[in-house]
């Protein structure tokens, strides 16, 4: 059984949906809330670490001085085998802890917008799992580049590099596939002074809109996890080492090529 550790930068930003499939799987699960003054933990103590997201700046060291430490922290979980899954400020912080560059984007990207598979999916621990497009959450307006030999594995119109893998047990989403009902209206309350109107900015209304959208990021949300961290848990609820999820088995949706919508 898997033990998982988060990260965490801001109160409004939680584990979201990450937080019903740990406990429907009986995964236990500690935590850094680093802006309460938390300390890292032990290596030890985990075996997979989740690195939620934020407003801040990756190098935003004066305001936030434990960043440094963060990033320290997250090299050394990698550098231990460890499974590292950063979403959004997750990804970047990722990407920075293995000497990428993270910098402003071209876009502001809030709200949801299609990703696009892209070849090194096939190559990826998510083979088989994502769709060819596929629609994702979105709140950023940097972007990261990739770590040296990592893999692009989505992309969206705004934003070339959204999903990154490295290796088996590293996964950087720039993109939300974790939001809920819940959360995204946290992030509308929060952080709204960013609604600013833009081509890749959407409403607050219209990104609550279509809950239905939040399920299904949330089904791939779970057979993403289920895809990368430990292979002990599959077996618990009765599947071979063989058996990893695939698209249908998780998602029950695909998108076409000419964007609607098919049952798997």
């Amino acid at each position: 059984m898997p033990r998982i550790h988060s990260f965490h930068h801001v109160p409004f930003e939680g584990l979201g949906h990450f937080e019903e499939i740990f406990a429907r799987n009986d995964w236990p699960v500690s935590q850094t809330h680093w802006y309460r003054g938390d300390t890292a933990p032990e290596l030890d103590d985990f075996d997979a670490l989740i690195v939620m997201g934020g407003p801040m700046n990756i190098d935003d060291h004066d305001s936030y001085p434990w960043l440094q430490q963060e990033k320290q922290t997250i090299k050394a979980t990698i550098d231990a085998g460890k499974t590292v899954i950063g979403i959004c400020l997750g990804a970047q912080l990722i990407a920075s802890a293995l000497g990428a560059a993270v910098k402003p984007g071209k876009h502001r990207e809030i709200g949801w917008f299609d990703l696009h598979r892209q070849p090194g999916a096939d190559q990826s621990p998510l083979a088989g799992l994502l769709p060819e497009r596929f629609p994702a959450f979105h709140w950023h307006g940097d972007t990261f580049a990739l770590p040296d030999g990592a893999l692009l594995l989505a992309s969206s119109e705004a934003c070339e590099n959204q999903i990154f893998s490295l290796g088996e047990k590293v996964l950087g989403l720039q993109c939300h596939l974790e939001t809920t009902p819940r959360t995204a209206t946290a992030l509308i309350e929060n952080c709204g002074d960013e609604l600013d109107g833009s081509h890749y900015v959407q409403s607050a209304e219209d990104m609550l809109a279509e809950p239905k959208r939040f399920s299904d990021i949330n089904r791939l949300a779970e057979a993403l996890i289920k895809g990368v961290i430990a292979e002990e848990a599959f077996e618990t609820h009765g599947h071979d080492r063989g058996s990893r999820p695939v698209r249908g088995y998780s998602l029950g949706f695909s998108m076409t090529q000419s964007g609607e919508e098919q049952t798997l």
